[in-house]
């Protein structure tokens, strides 16, 4: 069977490796897509070699048909369609208070174990959510993405006529305005790319580009003053740290989903002081939130063709990465790896 290995600092190989069996309690995949996350390109990008251990199979956001299941397995059958939860619980600690999802001893799928960028993938049978009939395989990649959009809305506590502004409109962005608007809040996507905002605008929402206009005004007039009730810091940028705090209200919330990986930010803290604000961590997702994602997509109210930038074989995964660094508006590119 072929994979696709992350080799070294901007290099993929794609080679053959031999389908493993599932054990007790494992199942066997075939992988239909599996989608490039940000950590997927931060990985060829060298900046997590101290964490991976190359050459890796990577790759998380995958769709998939069920191949073969190991003894114990009762809850997913030969022929099912499924997305995959990649995490990998270990030992609870003390310290995680419950939270195996975030846990201490938690090892990530797709990095600290092998991943989905491969023709056939065993994984523990818990990781894996049914897709209704309803929803392709194609668009069942986005379930581990939406997942995400689902928990740090949850994390926000967002309810139906609350005022949300998303700052950063890409791939988790983007989702997490689809999640908003499907909950009955009112998402303002602030984006700095113009064709990024012209298809949130063609999407139907309200969007900011804050290079062209004073995003604290735009917003006020938006809202009547009332400003937003939760802010989703989604870029990553020292600018999205500082306008997160301007716009909230009084006791509004800020989800922060960026990693901001790069050092400290300056944070004006007397704006939390001064209007009781709430600073909400929000990192992967439980499996309450694949089941929304799973519901949302269904719905088929979120226009996945449309965040779709390119379908790639596995052969073409290299070129894959060189396009998306060539490509600041490029959306969600999938790697087909049955083809």
């Amino acid at each position: 069977m072929k994979a696709a290995f992350y080799q070294e600092k901007g290099k993929f190989i794609v080679g053959e490796t031999e389908a493993k069996q599932p054990g007790p309690g494992e199942v066997r995949l075939e992988v239909a897509y599996c989608g490039v996350c940000g950590t997927d390109v931060h990985i060829y990008h060298g900046v997590m070699d101290k964490r991976i251990q190359p050459p890796q199979i990577v790759g998380h956001e995958a769709s998939a048909t069920v191949a073969e299941v190991g003894e114990g397995v009762e809850n997913i059958q030969v022929g099912d369609k499924v997305a995959v939860r990649p995490l990998k619980f270990g030992e609870p600690h003390p310290f995680d208070k419950g939270n195996a999802h975030v846990g201490k001893n938690l090892k990530f799928i797709g990095i600290d174990a092998p991943g989905a960028f491969q023709n056939s993938w065993v994984v523990p049978a818990y990781t894996l959510h049914t897709l209704p009939d309803g929803l392709s395989l194609r668009h069942g990649a986005f379930i581990e993405p939406l997942a995400v959009a689902c928990h740090d809305v949850k994390i926000g506590r967002v309810k139906a006529g609350e005022n949300c502004l998303v700052i950063g409109g890409g791939p988790i962005g983007t989702l997490i305005a689809f999640v908003l608007r499907e909950i009955g809040a009112n998402p303002i996507v602030s984006e700095v790319n113009e064709k990024r905002l012209e298809m949130l605008s063609g999407f139907g929402f309200e969007v900011i580009d804050p290079l062209k206009e004073d995003i604290v005004e735009r917003v006020s007039r938006l809202t009547d003053e009332v400003m937003t009730d939760c802010v989703f810091e989604v870029s990553g940028s020292a600018a999205g740290v500082k306008t997160m705090t301007e716009v909230v209200n009084v006791r509004g919330r800020i989800v922060m989903v960026a990693i901001h990986g790069g050092g400290p930010r300056e944070v004006d803290l007397f704006k939390f002081f001064w209007s009781e604000i709430e600073m909400l961590g929000a990192r992967l997702y439980e499996e309450e939130d694949y089941e929304e994602a799973i519901k949302i997509a269904a719905s088929g109210n979120i226009p996945f063709e449309e965040l779709i930038t390119q379908e790639s074989p596995l052969d073409q995964i290299q070129q894959v990465f060189e396009a998306i660094d060539n490509n600041p508006a490029g959306m969600k590119y999938l790697i087909n790896c049955q083809s």
